[in-house]
C-alpha cells in the first residue's frame, strides 16, 4: 500500500528530525558553558554536528546490550568486568559486545 509506506516514511523521517534536533540542543547547551575563547567557529561547530550525528545514528544501529556495554566501555571508563556485572552477563559475553561494536564502527567508517 503506498498510502501505508508513505506514513512509514514520514514518521521514520519525524523521528531523525526530533532526535537530531535534541542532539544539536545538547551540543548548543554544552557550548554555552564554554568561555568565548573556547568556543569553535560556525564552520567547526556544523562538523561536529555532523559527525555527531553520524556517531549517533551508528550507536543507534547496534544492539542494546552491545550499545551499552560500548558505551559504558568507552563513556564510563568501566573495565570489562564491571560492565559484565552492570549487565548481569559473563565477561565473555561482554567481550563479544565490544567486538562486535568496534567491527560495526570499522564498517560504517570504510
Amino acid at each position: 500500500e503506498p498510502r501505508a509506506y508513505l506514513t512509514t516514511v514520514a514518521k521514520g523521517l519525524l523521528v531523525n528530525w526530533y532526535q537530531r534536533q535534541s542532539l544539536e540542543r545538547a551540543y548548543l547547551e554544552a557550548l554555552a558553558g564554554l568561555p568565548e575563547e573556547q568556543v569553535p567557529p560556525p564552520e567547526q561547530r556544523l562538523l561536529v554536528l555532523e559527525t555527531l550525528h553520524e556517531i549517533d545514528a551508528m550507536l543507534d544501529s547496534l544492539p542494546g546490550r552491545v550499545r551499552r556495554a560500548f558505551l559504558l566501555s568507552q563513556i564510563d571508563g568501566m573495565k570489562y568486568e564491571a560492565i559484565a556485572v552492570e549487565l548481569g552477563v559473563s565477561l565473555g559475553s561482554v567481550k563479544r559486545y565490544m567486538q562486535q561494536a568496534f567491527r560495526h564502527c570499522l564498517e560504517v567508517m570504510a
